[in-house]
């Protein structure tokens, strides 16, 4: 491949990671062209950039997702490149390709690569082949109850159900008896033909108590492949992250080392580009079994490059423009210790719901060790049309405590007014006596989410938010909503008992 020096990128994208891109584009010295619905006439990425075009109506697919659209602002702003960030359109095979057929650069894997590793049952036996153990499941999608049945009726329940063609939890279902595997299979049919066009869906074992880890790679046009290190991922709701650390707690040196050499053959064995993460389930046994590959930059790559001082976003441009990866292996060493939690516009004591409103109050959390990810600003608007995370503290240490204690630090720091934010609830995990000891797995949320911790409100948050709810709205006639730690004696306050039985049960 020849080298192409990149001049000017368009992010494909919107809020904390449409920023972080243009930063790294800005630092390298690459113009930058932000896209943005009528929702985000106002967005900070739109200001930051070099130049920002309206392309739609707040709907998604009628903005963020629109191929063409995109496409053609790429081109008419004598761009070289695209970037997609996370979301959206970022593991789309086709907007990959047809990026690629207009003569762009498409920063991330190529179409080729996205397609086979989107496909969850093909990704299965493209590293299965590679000598990388699988989850026990199926290999072919379920054609019917009767099928489903004997599928699971081989593998034993409990079993779960997942899409074919699609990630994010969508569609996935815990089947723990084969009573409940005709409802089951009907929703989750339902919900990845709602979500991703595809109706199939496969059956795999599930396993008990498992940890989540993954390992970020990079990839490039020579057949280079390394690892970055390991991130766990194991406490989230519904099949969605929502604190993610490195170094894991449960994995040894020795096993750390063979889930690496694992996700490389992965990637080699797709002639992966770019930068990607190859996600592994490691069981009570410490046996550790494919998951999928995340063709696209993570949400919690800050946890990465906090520990190795690489900008993965930066190596992105580069393999992008043809440059070969520029460490060995052995280069990578891996300092000290990270931790990301990620804010969510969400109620946590009303099982998360989404929490719309004006950001009329903000103080980030800052000091020694602390990354901030975000695009908020005072005034802020958060609506319902797009994905509810809003930021990302990340915090380092020389070692887990030091994060931790820098964490609970920023997290009391880190004041959002207007909306409801899961700060609180972030604090109880990091504080919860199972976090610190590292004994959790991916059932943490379900199993201790029923009990009910008492929170208070300072008094002087709620008037420094109440003072600047009536500055930024000029229309506040009590105190807005005041989220974040200041907010927190004990905890976190739980979640609603039924409501959770109704979602896990």
């Amino acid at each position: 491949m020849q080298s192409h020096r990149i001049q000017k990128v368009l992010v494909a994208n919107r809020g904390e990671i449409a920023l972080r891109i243009i930063r790294t584009c800005e630092e390298m010295g690459i113009r930058t062209v932000a896209v943005y619905s009528e929702a985000d006439r106002t967005a900070l990425h739109v200001r930051r950039a070099s130049e920002a075009y309206e392309i739609g109506p707040p709907a998604p697919l009628e903005s963020y997702l629109a191929m063409d659209k995109i496409i053609q602002v790429a081109k008419a702003a004598k761009c070289d490149a695209v970037h997609p960030g996370y979301g959206f359109l970022s593991e789309s095979p086709d907007f990959a390709r047809r990026v690629e057929k207009s003569g762009l650069l498409f920063i991330g894997p190529t179409a080729r690569s996205i397609r086979a590793l989107g496909d969850k049952l093909r990704a299965r036996d493209i590293v299965s082949r590679a000598g990388v153990p699988v989850v026990p499941g199926s290999t072919e999608p379920i054609r019917d109850l009767s099928h489903a049945r004997q599928i699971a009726a081989e593998f034993g329940y409990p079993v779960l159900l997942k899409a074919v063609g699609g990630g994010g939890g969508r569609g996935m279902r815990i089947v723990k008896e084969e009573k409940e595997l005709g409802q089951a299979l009907r929703e989750a049919t339902a919900e990845t033909r709602s979500a991703f066009g595809d109706p199939r869906v496969y059956i795999e074992k599930y396993l008990r108590h498992p940890r989540h880890i993954e390992v970020q790679i990079l990839g490039d046009s020579y057949d280079n492949v390394i690892h970055l290190g390991e991130r766990e991922c194991s406490i989230q709701r519904r099949f969605q992250k929502m604190i993610e650390e490195s170094p894991s707690t449960f994995i040894d040196d020795v096993l750390r080392a063979e889930i690496g050499s694992a996700a490389v053959r992965a990637a080699k064995a797709s002639r992966y580009r770019s930068a990607g993460t190859v996600e592994f389930l490691v069981d009570e046994d410490k046996k550790y079994y494919f998951l999928e590959v995340n063709t696209r930059i993570q949400v919690e790559h800050p946890v990465t490059e906090m520990r190795t001082g690489l900008d993965i976003v930066e190596e992105q441009l580069r393999i992008a423009s043809g440059e070969s990866i520029r460490w060995k292996q052995e280069e990578i060493s891996p300092r000290g210790h990270s931790i990301e939690c990620r804010i969510y516009a969400e109620d946590a004591d009303e099982g998360f719901l989404p929490s719309v409103g004006k950001i009329a109050y903000l103080r980030p959390a800052q000091g020694n060790g602390i990354r901030i990810d975000s695009a908020l600003e005072m005034g802020t608007e958060i609506t319902s049309y797009y994905d509810a995370l809003i930021s990302k503290v990340v915090s380092w240490g020389i070692d887990r405590a030091q994060a931790i204690s820098r964490m609970d630090r920023a997290l009391r720091e880190y004041l959002i007014a207007g909306i409801k934010t899961t700060i609180p609830f972030c604090l109880y995990v990091i504080n919860h006596k199972a976090f610190r000891n590292g004994e959790y797995d991916t059932g943490f949320v379900q199993e201790f989410s029923k009990r009910n911790h008492q929170t208070t409100a300072a008094d002087d948050g709620r008037l420094i938010a109440a003072i600047s709810g009536v500055l930024v709205a000029g229309e506040a006639k009590e105190a807005p909503i005041l989220t974040g730690g200041s907010q927190i004696k004990d905890g976190w306050s739980g979640w609603k008992t039924k409501r959770i039985e109704q979602e896990y049960h």
